[in-house]
Order: C-alpha cells, then sequence, then structure tokens
C-alpha cells in the first residue's frame, strides 16, 4: 500500500508513500486517503490529522497511467470520495509539505486548517497545461486568496510557487527548513490535545459557514467540466506528449 497511516499522541498521519513514482497518487491511494479520513474523523481518541508525504516529496499529483485507465467520471470515483472526505472531516487538519505539490497536492492544501512548508517546496497547479481545468474548488478559492491576476499566474499559466509565496497568498502559515516541516507541523498538530474538542469542530464549522455550500456547488461543477475534458482532444495530445517526453502541441486546436 502506497498510503501509510498511524495514530499516535492523538494526531491520526497520513502519508504519502510512493517514492518510486515521486509520490503520483492512484485511485487506490485516493479510495485508501478517504478511509483514513473518515475513520480519524470518527475515533474520538483522534484530535486532529497530519497529512504528509516522503521527505523532499509531497506528491506529484495524479499518476496519469493510473488517471487515464480509471477516469473519474462519477461522484463515487475514489478521487472524489477523498474530496468529500476531507471537506466532511470536522476535527482539524494539517499539512505538512516538502519539496513538490503539484496538482491536486496543491489544492488539497486550500481545505487544510494549518499548513506548513520547506523552504524548498514548489506549489504548482498546470491543469490546463494538461488540457484540463481546476479542480477542488481552486477555481474559487484562489481568486479569493489572492486576486484574479495572480491566480490566472498560478491556474492559466501553471506557474509554480515557492513555499515563501504560498505563506504570502495565505495558503500555508510558515516556511521552514525542510528538515524541520514534519516535526514542527505535528507539534501543532499535538496542540489540539490540550483543548475543548467539540468546541474545536463546532468553531471549524463556523468559519467555514455558509460558504461551504457555494464551495461543494463549484466542486461539483469542476468536476463535470474536468471529466469532460478528460476526453477531449486536447488532454489526449496533452497525456500522449507527456508519455513520449515532449512538449505537447496545441497550435491545431481552436
Amino acid at each position: 500500500m502506497s498510503i501509510k497511516t498511524a495514530t499516535l499522541n492523538g494526531v491520526a498521519t497520513i502519508e504519502i508513500a510512493r517514492p518510486e513514482k515521486k509520490n503520483a497518487i492512484t485511485s487506490a491511494m485516493y479510495e485508501a486517503m478517504a478511509e483514513a479520513l473518515n475513520a480519524a474523523n470518527a475515533d474520538p481518541k483522534v484530535r486532529a490529522v497530519l497529512i504528509t508525504g516522503q521527505p523532499g516529496l509531497f506528491t506529484s499529483g495524479n499518476d496519469l497511467e493510473d488517471f487515464m485507465a480509471r477516469p473519474p467520471r462519477d461522484a463515487d470515483a475514489p478521487v472524489f470520495q477523498f474530496m468529500q472526505a476531507l471537506l466532511g472531516c470536522e476535527k482539524p487538519v494539517v499539512a505538512a509539505v516538502t519539496g513538490a505539490a503539484i496538482g491536486i497536492g496543491t489544492t488539497l492544501l486550500l481545505h487544510c486548517d494549518l499548513v506548513y512548508v520547506a523552504d524548498d517546496s514548489r506549489l504548482a497547479m498546470p491543469f490546463v497545461a494538461l488540457g484540463l481545468v481546476p479542480e477542488f474548488g481552486s477555481s474559487l478559492v484562489v481568486p479569493r486568496l489572492m486576486g484574479h491576476v495572480k491566480a490566472a499566474e498560478k491556474l492559466l499559466l501553471g506557474d509554480p510557487m515557492t513555499g515563501a509565496e504560498a505563506v504570502e497568498f495565505g495558503i500555508a502559515n510558515a516556511v521552514l527548513p525542510s528538515g524541520e516541516v514534519v516535526n514542527h507541523a505535528r507539534r501543532m498538530a499535538e496542540r489540539f490535545n490540550t483543548l475543548a474538542p467539540s468546541a474545536v469542530r463546532a468553531s471549524k464549522k463556523l468559519m467555514r459557514g455558509p460558504g461551504l455550500a457555494e464551495l461543494q456547488r463549484v466542486i461539483q461543477e469542476e468536476a463535470e467540466i474536468f471529466a469532460a475534458r478528460l476526453r477531449s482532444p486536447e488532454a489526449m495530445e496533452a497525456f500522449q506528449a507527456f508519455f513520449q517526453k515532449r512538449a505537447p502541441d496545441f497550435t491545431k486546436f481552436e
């Protein structure tokens, strides 16, 4: 299994552990992460969740080979199960990011409560470069965080962010040396052990407020367009180019 889970000192850790494939996420891994989130949410001994990757690598995003073999076509797809599990987690979710966080590796951070990134982190959302569209509510949340013109750089051009920029834009709390990120994030997660658990859950719900319904609507709209785009000639060209290790040629499309 490429997802490791453990619970210690009130913190349920979900670790993306597939370094041989740059921590690319498969359908089975999404399913495992969804199950882990739901289990942590239901466990009264768990006060917080910590999501992390491997040293120097958070995730390179979707495993494209698996993605093409098992494209997400409806709400039951594992990737959407993971999204709903993360959105539905009533307990604080803390993320520790070192190295690359590509695609959903960045967009999942938008739905965590505390995020700590390394000084070597590189966050990117290159959906358009793959002939696709933003996902996981990023088309709504990113422009609100950084304004339209900066969001266009990140979502339309796919320009990456450094860890410091992630802090500047409100995606992360702090940037730290790579070797300190996970331990710091764990210490922050363990702080919830000393707080009133139901008050924490109620406060998180209030912070989300009525905006959660709008977010769910946007995620659904993105998912429908994303699924349609997977079958588009532009996406097929992008995927073929990826596997052939060349730049995609979009000049033939209108």
